[in-house]
C-alpha cells in the first residue's frame, strides 16, 4: 500500500503572482491542408495579440517576450523533429530561449504549468504558450495507433492500438462498481455537442438525443462513436505574465492562482491500493461505506490518482474549500464520456462512486450550479492534442473577461472560418465568473493538471 510522506503532499506556491493576459485560437478541423503548422500558430498568436484589447502594439508585445513554451503531443504526425524551433523562428521569437513540452493529452496543461513556473520564479516576465497538433497527414487508423502508443506498449497497446479500447475497459469496470446506466454517459456527449453548436471554432457540433448516442455505431463496448473525442488540426495560444507586465498590456488580466500536476503509472495494472487522498470538502466519514465487494481498492481501475493529486494540490494552493460552491465554471478533458464522469469524482464534484449525480442533477448544465464545458470540449469542438489544454484556458479567460460573445457570437468571426452563424444561436456566456477550473488529462490518467483562474 502506498503511503505519502509530508514532502510528497507539500502545497506548491508561486514566489510571484502569475497573470493570464490574452488568448487566441484557430478553428479546428479534421483536415487543414491549406495551412501548415507555423501558419496556424501564427494565426492563434495574432488573435491573442491583436484582438484582445491589449494596450501595446504587436511590435511592443514582441519586445516584451523573454521566454516561450511550446506544446505538441507527437512529432509523428507532422514528421518533423524540433518542430517548435521551426515555429519559434516563423513567429518571430528567435533567438529567445524556448522549451517544448510533451506529456501526452495533458501536454497543453503541462505547458501552461511550465510557463507559470517561469513567471512565478522570476525567470521570465512575459511568456506565450503556443500549442498545436497536425493530425491530418496520416490516415485516421495510423493516427489512432500513434496516440495509442502513449499507453504502455509492452502490455496495453497490444490490446487494440486504440485508446477507446482502453477506456471501454474502464467504462465496463466503472459501470460494474457503480451501476451507472449508459444513458448517464450519453447525456455528457449530448451536452457538449450542443455547446459546440455555438462555437465558430468547433469541428464536430451537433444536436443529438440520448437515444441517438446510444444507438450510434459502437467503437469499443460500451462506447459509441459519439462518446469519443475528435482528432483535430489547429492551434491555441495563451499569454502569461507577471503582475507589472500584465497590467502594462491590459486593464483586465486574470490571476492564475494555482496550476498543479499529478501523475500515475503508465500501465493501469500497476496502480496499487492506497488510502483515498481526501480533498478539502471530504472527510474519512465520506467514504466509510465506500468499499464493498465490488469496490475493494482505490484508485483501482476506475479512478485517476493523477487527477486527485493535481486537484488536491491546486485546491489547497488556491484556498478552494468546495469546488461546486467555489467555482463558477469548469472545463474538463472529456476525451471519452467515461473519463468525464470519472473526473467528476476525482476533483470532488461528488464523492467517489457518485459521479453520475453531477450530470443527472443538472449541475453540469448552463443553468446548473457549475456549468461545465461551454466550449464544447474535446467531444464537440476539438482535440488537437498539443493545443487542447491551452484551448480550455483561453475559453476560461474569455468567460472571465465577459468576452465570450465577442469571440463566439459575431457573424464575421463565423465567416472567417467559412461558416454561417446558426439561426438558433444562443449565448453561452456564464454570468459573473469569478473563479474557474480546467482539467488537462493524458493517457489513461498518467498525467493531469488542474488550473484555477480567478478575478484579481
Amino acid at each position: 500500500m502506498i503511503k505519502f510522506g509530508p514532502g510528497n503532499l507539500r502545497i506548491p506556491r508561486f514566489e510571484k503572482p502569475v497573470y493570464v493576459v490574452a488568448g487566441g485560437l484557430t478553428d479546428y478541423r479534421k483536415r487543414y491542408p491549406e495551412k501548415n503548422s507555423s501558419q496556424l500558430c501564427t494565426e492563434a498568436l495574432r488573435m491573442a495579440v491583436e484582438e484582445n484589447d491589449l494596450k501595446v502594439s504587436p511590435e511592443e508585445f514582441r519586445r516584451m517576450v523573454n521566454w516561450v513554451v511550446y506544446s505538441q503531443f507527437a512529432d509523428h504526425f507532422g514528421d518533423q523533429l524540433l518542430a517548435a524551433s521551426k515555429i519559434h523562428d516563423y513567429i518571430g521569437f528567435d533567438p529567445l530561449g524556448n522549451i517544448e513540452v510533451k506529456t501526452g493529452g495533458a501536454t497543453g496543461g503541462s505547458s501552461v504549468l511550465a510557463a507559470a513556473q517561469a513567471v512565478a520564479s522570476g525567470y521570465a516576465t512575459c511568456v506565450p504558450v503556443v500549442g498545436w497538433e497536425r493530425m491530418d497527414e496520416v490516415p485516421t487508423k495510423v493516427g489512432n495507433a500513434y496516440i495509442a502508443s502513449a499507453a504502455c506498449k509492452d502490455f496495453e497497446s497490444e490490446l487494440g492500438w486504440m485508446y477507446a479500447a482502453y477506456y471501454a475497459l474502464m467504462a465496463q469496470r466503472y459501470q460494474h462498481e457503480n451501476k451507472v446506466p449508459r444513458e448517464t454517459l450519453a447525456k455528457i456527449a449530448c451536452k457538449n455537442y450542443e455547446h459546440a453548436c455555438y462555437s465558430p471554432y468547433s469541428q464536430n457540433p451537433g444536436h443529438y438525443t440520448v437515444e441517438q448516442v446510444l444507438e450510434n455505431d459502437m467503437v469499443a463496448d460500451p462506447l459509441s462513436f459519439l462518446e469519443c473525442c475528435v482528432m483535430s488540426v489547429g492551434a491555441a495560444v495563451l499569454i502569461l505574465a507577471d503582475e507589472e507586465t500584465a497590467y502594462r498590456m491590459t486593464d483586465n488580466p486574470m490571476k492564475l492562482t494555482a496550476i498543479c500536476g499529478g501523475t500515475h503509472t503508465l500501465r493501469t495494472a500497476d496502480r496499487r491500493n492506497m488510502p483515498i487522498l481526501l480533498l478539502p470538502n471530504e472527510t474519512e466519514d465520506t467514504y466509510k461505506d465506500y468499499f464493498t465487494e465490488e469496490r475493494s481498492e482505490w484508485p483501482g481501475f476506475s479512478s485517476f490518482l493523477a487527477a486527485r493529486m493535481a486537484a488536491y494540490l491546486a485546491y489547497n494552493m488556491a484556498g478552494v474549500a468546495d469546488p461546486i460552491e467555489d467555482f463558477d465554471l469548469l472545463e474538463t478533458h472529456d476525451a471519452f464520456t467515461i473519463s468525464d464522469v470519472q473526473t467528476y469524482e476525482d476533483i470532488g464534484l461528488r464523492p467517489y462512486g457518485r459521479g453520475r449525480e453531477f450530470i443527472d442533477s443538472g449541475d453540469a448544465y448552463m443553468d446548473g450550479r457549475l456549468p461545465t464545458n461551454p466550449s464544447g470540449g474535446l467531444i464537440g469542438t476539438m482535440h488537437a492534442v498539443g493545443a487542447t489544454g491551452i484551448f480550455q484556458l483561453v475559453e476560461v479567460l474569455w468567460q472571465m473577461q465577459n468576452k465570450w460573445d465577442h469571440f463566439h457570437a459575431e457573424p464575421e468571426r463565423w465567416a472567417r472560418y467559412g461558416k454561417t452563424k446558426p439561426e438558433d444561436f444562443r449565448s453561452l456566456q456564464v454570468p459573473n465568473v469569478k473563479r474557474a477550473c480546467a482539467i488537462s488529462h493524458a493517457g489513461t490518467g498518467s498525467h493531469v493538471t488542474c488550473s484555477i483562474m480567478e478575478k484579481p
